[in-house]
């Protein structure tokens, strides 16, 4: 047994975005995450997921694009203090990675099967970039929702956004928090 990396799983927290800090991960390092995070089952080697990554420039751009679909989904002007928010939510860590879930209609591929796969490379993608020692939050938030965000991301029409993880160096260690009790969430069946 590997104790190593059990202890690295036991110990695994999110980070929240605003407690992200530079430095993010560097080009290979990059290259590395994005490999590990693919390697999830996959039925039918369908690839049903993709990875956009935001970062530098492209956060504020998008940030923009952010802050225009607030404008437009909101029912009152938002307020500025809002609007400043949303421009800067994919500035709150050096590194955000948008996972795409892609459905592919398939006889053997059931479009569940595809999104828990994508729901996989998410969470590969965290365990990749926290085993280099970078601090993750993998969040979906209203953007993920939006139709304009969507648009903007250039989702296709079998496409949708699995959630936005956030990629930095944590300028703390998180606090642990309550986990369920396992006696809580674990039966056995035919006992």
């Amino acid at each position: 047994m590997d104790n190593a990396i059990i202890d690295f799983l036991s110990r695994r927290r999110s980070v929240k975005p605003g407690r992200l800090i530079a430095p993010g991960p560097s080009a290979a390092e990059l290259e590395t995450i994005l490999t590990i995070a693919s390697r999830v089952p996959d039925h039918k080697k369908l690839a049903p997921w993709r990875f956009i990554v935001i970062e530098g420039p492209a956060q504020a751009k998008l940030g923009e694009m952010i802050a225009e679909a607030c404008i437009a989904a909101e029912k009152e002007p938002p307020s500025h203090v809002r609007l400043e928010t949303e421009r800067g939510r994919l500035a709150r860590a050096p590194m955000v990675i948008a996972v795409i879930s892609r459905v592919t209609a398939h006889r053997s591929a059931p479009e569940w099967e595809q999104v828990l796969s994508a729901g996989a490379a998410s969470f590969n993608l965290c365990l990749a970039a926290n085993a280099l020692g970078y601090g993750t939050s993998w969040l979906t938030e209203w953007i993920a929702y939006n139709k304009s965000v969507g648009e903007a991301l250039g989702l296709a029409e079998n496409e949708r956004v699995a959630g936005f993880v956030y990629i930095g160096t944590p300028a703390e260690r998180p606090e642990e928090r309550e986990r369920p009790a396992l006696s809580d969430i674990v039966t056995r069946w035919g006992e």
